[in-house]
């Protein structure tokens, strides 16, 4: 394997552990919601936990609302990503990440928030009451 970090000049990987998370335009409703809050609100999360995020321009997708018949809700999605060192995953730091996942999914009337961690999807469709937060 190709030594990347002499090749490049640099530091020791700091994050190898890909997390990413929809932020969508939409409620399940298909009623626009403050994505750009969102965006935002998540950045700080991700960049205060793991050192840093990016978020990607919106992408058209669409997500099939089971528990509304099937129903098809289409968005432009915004990705934010972060690279992550697998030990900040701690039981800490995902309590903070569920609160904002669950907050977001709750205010913006979403039928499901989803993650990526590793490159495995979760699909959070059921949220905390407010109390917990």
């Amino acid at each position: 394997m190709r030594d990347f970090r002499t090749a490049l000049g640099a530091g020791p990987p700091t994050g190898t552990l890909q997390v990413t998370v929809f932020i969508p335009s939409v409620d399940r409703d298909e009623r626009p919601i403050a994505q750009e809050r969102w965006t935002e609100e998540c950045l700080k999360v991700l960049g205060r936990l793991f050192r840093g995020a990016t978020a990607f321009p919106p992408g058209r997708g669409v997500w099939r609302d089971d528990a509304q018949g099937g129903a098809l809700v289409f968005d432009d999605t915004v990705l934010v990503t972060s690279y992550v060192d697998p030990e900040m995953l701690t039981s800490e730091t995902l309590a903070e990440l569920r609160r904002f996942f669950h907050r977001m999914g709750r205010e913006a009337n979403q039928g499901e928030i989803g993650v990526v961690i590793g490159g495995e999807y979760y699909g959070i469709d059921s949220y905390d009451p407010p109390e917990l937060v």
